[in-house]
């Protein structure tokens, strides 16, 4: 496809999506929207497989996207960072109800499969593994039980997580923009009863504070020094075979930095490529729907179903249990467990929409925004990038066993 041409396509959706968005007062997400009319136009082949990554936004979200975590870590204080451990529990035990609800659903509609699995039939077990690994994390335990799957020839299980993958977003992004709207009016009506504090203001000259001489301080200069951190988060990420995730090096780099004062607070706020990074990555989210083949939805249909019925079922109910546990609100709690179907950015565009659909006032916006986005920013690693991975890793054994 024309690259201005697939640039002015993608444009118009997320404009359209924005549209939507603030008229409905983000009880429709932008998220969600696009991801629909992204859906739409592939399977009718309105929009041709290869827009996304004819728009050249594909290729630069790939590189930008440690960029923006590393910006991320600058928004928030080590001692926001510190306060969130009751965040990662809530999401350690997501991930865990998600592996129990498939379970069960296997032990009930599990008969229903025929065939055995020397045979080369999936088992209960193998849709299991694969539903829990791709419903609680994103592309890297994907590609864990693809390998698992295709090393012994079931290729319906290897699809089963890219449709899920694909699929996930449509469902989370309303689910936790519904539950965020709730929780975001509950806490604007504690900051009118007085009952939460007001966002810590920054003044201009501590916001612009930077240990940085002038010159790493425009926008190129900027863009070296973070993509330095970026780097050292990819070296540290390399030297431990993975164990230290890239993105959650640059996420903890970004709040030590902010801490040092060597990175302002918002390292990236007011350059002027920051506008069209945040589209850029955004586009990650959508790139699963090009791949989406009818027939493959139509012929696992009904796991599908079971997956997505049960996983939410199961995400609701250990994340509200945690969530009492250690003193949150329900809504909240559930939400941090739907991070587990889309992770980053949803985590940080849905917890600012629901910040300036319940805020009537910048200093609202600002209150529901500083209670609710450290949270949902460190739920999605906490499930998507940490905890995902770690059980796919140890479960995807168990497929064709």
């Amino acid at each position: 496809m024309n690259p201005i041409l697939a640039f002015v396509v993608v444009m118009l959706v997320w404009t359209v999506s924005d549209f939507v968005a603030k008229k409905t007062q983000s009880l429709l997400s932008s998220l969600f929207v696009a991801s629909l009319i992204f859906l739409v136009g592939f399977l009718t082949d309105l929009f041709p497989e290869d827009l996304l990554t004819s728009s050249s936004l594909l290729g630069l979200a790939g590189v930008v996207v440690g960029f923006i975590i590393v910006h991320l870590g600058t928004m928030i204080s080590l001692d926001d960072f510190k306060r969130q451990w009751k965040t990662f529990l809530v999401g350690v035990s997501t991930v865990l109800g998600i592996g129990v609800a498939l379970l069960v659903a296997g032990l009930i509609f599990g008969g229903r499969i025929s065939g055995t699995a020397e045979e080369g039939y999936a088992q209960a077990l193998d849709f299991i593994v694969a539903g829990t690994g791709s419903l609680s994390g994103g592309t890297i335990s994907v590609l864990i039980v693809q390998e698992a799957a295709l090393g012994i020839g079931l290729t319906s299980i290897a699809i089963f997580p890219v449709l899920i993958a694909a699929l996930q977003g449509l469902v989370g992004f309303p689910l936790t923009s519904l539950i965020l709207r709730k929780e975001a009016a509950r806490l604007r009506d504690d900051f009118r009863a007085g009952e939460l504090e007001a966002a810590e203001e920054v003044d201009a000259a501590a916001a612009d504070a930077s240990r940085l001489p002038d010159a790493f301080r425009t926008t190129a200069g900027t863009l070296f020094v973070v993509g330095v951190a970026v780097l050292v988060a990819l070296g540290i990420n390399n030297l431990t075979d993975g164990i230290l995730n890239t993105f959650v090096v640059a996420l903890i780099l970004g709040i030590a930095l902010r801490t040092t004062g060597i990175f302002k607070p918002s390292v990236l706020a007011g350059i002027d490529a920051f506008g069209l990074m945040m589209i850029s990555i955004m586009i990650l989210v959508f790139a699963p729907l090009a791949t989406v083949e009818p027939s493959d939805v139509a012929e696992l249909a009904f796991p599908l179903f079971l997956a997505f019925l049960f996983g939410i079922v199961g995400i609701a109910g250990f994340a509200a249990l945690m969530g009492k546990l250690v003193g949150y609100s329900v809504p909240m709690s559930v939400a941090i467990g739907l991070t587990s179907l889309y992770g980053f950015p949803g985590t940080m565009i849905l917890s600012q929409e629901a910040a300036k659909g319940a805020g009537e006032t910048p200093e609202e916006v600002k209150a529901i925004e500083g209670e609710i986005l450290p949270k949902m920013i460190v739920a999605g690693f906490s499930t998507v990038t940490i905890t995902s991975v770690v059980v796919t890793s140890i479960i995807a054994s168990f497929i064709g066993g």
